[in-house]
């Protein structure tokens, strides 16, 4: 008993001292403990998960909904957090009941580690069903983080991004779908920004960007048969509103090419 209140302890003060270090806002000590909801969030959800994890009814489920009233922050009380937890800000963050959580790893405002919506709920009771963040992980404003996944070693997701396979360590992902940017080396801390498709590339399908890609190659095709016309009238009011059409396009793309205004300034 009293070597578990000593670990319980010490795990409190390691939660005070990881605002302090990834806070620039932190003045002190005093301050930290008084003011900040992320750290009361997380010393309120350590007791509701040490009495979840005795089987203790009900009470686990009523100290995480006073902790959200309080705090903004919702944490299942059956989530896993390890030491070192930092939560900024922290309004909106919620963490499901089968999440589970590394070393010093942070969450800023608005970040979801969720599920699938799914019509077969029952199915999902007592299953794996929501992210795990390996130590250092760092997850920025309103990311989501969705399904039984996992995100590896020091990665950071991206403000905004939707996450929904696995993220290797040592890299970034940002984007709706989130994908892979940059990889780290962890031994010299080297980063490389990834250009192309990798096979750690976190993808998924983007109907509307297929759909504008059609229409850019669609463009670029009647352009093509266009300007081997007589050049009438017609003919040449046609090419104009192409090539309008075919600039727009480029520009929702990404895609520029000789004619196109892309990139002017």
């Amino acid at each position: 008993m009293g070597r578990n209140l000593r670990r319980f302890l010490r795990t409190l003060r390691e939660d005070v001292q990881a605002v302090i270090d990834r806070d620039p806002a932190a003045r002190s000590r005093v301050e930290v403990v008084l003011t900040t909801p992320g750290l009361h969030a997380i010393w309120m959800h350590r007791v509701a998960h040490a009495l979840f994890s005795n089987r203790v009814p009900i009470l686990p489920r009523l100290v995480s909904h006073v902790a959200r009233f309080l705090t903004g922050i919702e944490i299942h009380p059956g989530a896993r957090i390890g030491r070192g937890f930092f939560i900024d800000h922290g309004m909106g963050v919620v963490i499901g009941e089968t999440a589970e959580i590394g070393n010093n790893v942070t969450l800023y405002q608005g970040v979801t580690l969720g599920i699938y919506h799914t019509s077969n709920v029952t199915q999902l009771r007592g299953t794996k069903r929501h992210p795990t963040l390996r130590d250092g992980v760092t997850v920025t404003v309103g990311a989501k983080i969705l399904g039984a996944i996992t995100v590896g070693e020091h990665a950071i997701v991206g403000a905004g991004s939707v996450v929904t396979k696995d993220v290797p360590p040592h890299t970034t992902v940002v984007g709706v779908p989130g994908r892979v940017v940059v990889e780290r080396d962890p031994t010299t801390g080297l980063a490389r920004r990834v250009d192309r498709a990798s096979p750690w590339s976190v993808d998924l399908p983007d109907p509307v960007l297929e759909v504008i890609r059609c229409l850019h190659e669609k463009v670029l095709e009647l352009d093509a048969r266009i300007s081997v016309l007589d050049g009438g009238a017609d003919s040449k009011e046609l090419v104009r509103e192409i090539g309008d059409l075919r600039d727009q396009v480029s520009r929702l793309v990404g895609i520029s090419d000789g004619s196109s205004e892309v990139g002017r300034s």
